[in-house]
């Protein structure tokens, strides 16, 4: 009860505002490096391969120390967390600007990625608790989403525009204010209130293993361009990864600490299904933002702003299609919009897999922008919505960040993966042809995730109770107001 009575005395403005300023940060910063790559590489002396770990660095210990951050949310208050978490990123964000060899750059990503995998839990938490119900927690997700879209997007814009005018320690530096931004919001305007969960100390052995496995998994990936899948390097790497994640669900079965994540929460349908969706639409999305990116600037010779600027019809596509999820949301079932949303992203994707390596940006990349950019934003806002409805408040830190972490996970795995298979693809020419062919691959796969993300909405989810035919008393905060017609 004190928790309730804390969370109605917050002001629902200010926390959404913090949420929002949380969310658009931790997006752009896994976009806002992408055009800044090749002037990293030139300043610090990155390989081509090696490249990739400065997004894999902060995508990793994100997705692999979410479901720590979510439960210490749950346990520790969530907005000790909030503050703790912005306090490391912008912290980290700092020394990454100020970095001298690629090994301090990779460090400050991963350290981003430990601050990120706090805050980012503990502020979707805040926003499920504090609009439970109704129309205002349509919106409030409509709103979470938006940001959450106009941070990935614009990243790749601030990040061309740094680049290029100020330099690219600057997609570094400019996490700083906006860290420190939220953190005065989050101080004065967000409501102490007590833990949710007050079980034993939480399973850090669980987040070890979890994070180890999922770091040599990546790895193992990426370091396919130098070992085949068949060498005994890959397969050695793959099996070991898959032993550590093997034996983090051992821990989470048989610990006496409080578990990472209770695997009884994945027997949920609606939870399982919402996050194998999200995490092939991450690793799709991310992927497509690198490809793009690197299309624009290696193919097409486009300068680091120019690029940047390149990228605004995808943002303002992504803004658009979650304002339509938000109108869309008080008629139609959340699952409906995941599929229509999946199955338009689809289509940008595979209309984006046809570039050519004289092509230019009217034809080759606005159209395919725009499309994709409007079916990621349909189904951003629907997929919390169906991640979060009906579990326990004591959980509410956990789900949002398995949610997460499924993200970041997708996003890692995905780069790793369509980023080698571009690789293998393009070949060591180098050629505008030859890289051509290599983004082409990379961009078409991942339209091939989506659609299968699609699917799994259609089927998977098909049988979730409408939230709205379920509410029980004491339970209210936890459940979905959209009514579902499927």
């Amino acid at each position: 009860m004190t928790h309730r009575t804390n969370v109605s005395s917050a002001r629902p403005g200010l926390t959404l505002a913090v949420v929002a300023v949380v969310q658009f940060m931790v997006s752009l910063d896994l976009s806002v490096v992408n055009v800044g790559l090749p002037e990293i590489a030139a300043g610090l002396g990155f390989g081509a391969v090696g490249l990739t770990w400065v997004i894999h660095a902060y995508a990793l210990t994100f997705g692999g120390l979410l479901l720590l951050g979510g439960k210490a949310a749950d346990r520790y208050g969530r907005k000790r967390v909030l503050l703790l978490g912005l306090g490391l990123f912008g912290l980290a964000s700092l020394l990454g600007g100020f970095a001298r060899e690629p090994g301090q750059l990779v460090a400050a990503r991963a350290a981003q990625g430990i601050g990120a995998a706090a805050l980012a839990p503990a502020a979707l938490a805040l926003l499920t608790a504090t609009f439970p119900t109704g129309k205002a927690r349509v919106r409030a997700f409509g709103i979470w989403s938006a940001t959450n879209a106009a941070g990935g997007a614009f990243g790749v814009l601030i990040g061309g525009l740094l680049t290029e005018y100020a330099g690219w320690r600057w997609v570094m530096f400019v996490n700083v204010p906006m860290a420190a931004c939220a953190l005065a919001l989050a101080w004065r305007g967000i409501a102490e209130s007590a833990p949710t969960s007050r079980g034993g100390r939480p399973d850090v052995l669980g987040a070890v293993l979890a994070a180890a496995g999922m770091t040599l998994l990546v790895f193992g990936v990426v370091r396919t361009d130098r070992y085949a899948w068949t060498s005994s390097v890959t397969l050695t790497t793959l099996a070991v990864a898959v032993a550590l994640l093997a034996a983090f669900i051992r821990v989470e079965r048989t610990t006496t600490r409080e578990p990472l994540i209770r695997l009884g929460l994945l027997a949920n349908r609606a939870v399982a299904g919402a996050n194998a969706y999200n995490l092939l639409v991450g690793a799709a999305m991310a992927s497509a933002f690198y490809f793009a990116s690197l299309y624009l600037q290696r193919v097409l010779g486009t300068g680091a702003a120019l690029t940047g600027t390149m990228f605004l019809p995808l943002a303002f596509g992504v803004i658009a299609g979650s304002v339509i999820a938000v109108k869309l949301g008080y008629r139609f079932a959340p699952r409906l919009l995941l599929v229509a949303g999946g199955l338009l992203t689809a289509t940008g994707l595979a209309w984006f897999g046809l570039i050519g390596p004289d092509g230019s940006f009217a034809g080759d990349v606005l159209g395919p922008s725009i499309v994709a950019g409007l079916g990621f934003g349909l189904c951003l806002g629907p997929v919390v919505s169906i991640a979060t409805a009906g579990v326990a408040p004591h959980e509410a830190g956990t789900a949002s960040g398995l949610l997460a972490s499924s993200r970041q996970i997708g996003a890692s795995l995905g780069l790793a993966a369509l980023g080698t298979a571009a690789h293998d693809r393009t070949g060591d020419t180098g050629t505008r042809e030859a890289l051509n062919d290599g983004y082409a691959l990379g961009l078409t796969l991942g339209a091939a995730l989506v659609v299968v993300a699609a699917v799994i909405a259609l089927t998977v989810l098909r049988r979730t109770s409408p939230p709205a035919r379920v509410e029980q008393v004491d339970r209210t905060d936890d459940r979905d107001p959209i009514p579902a017609r499927d």
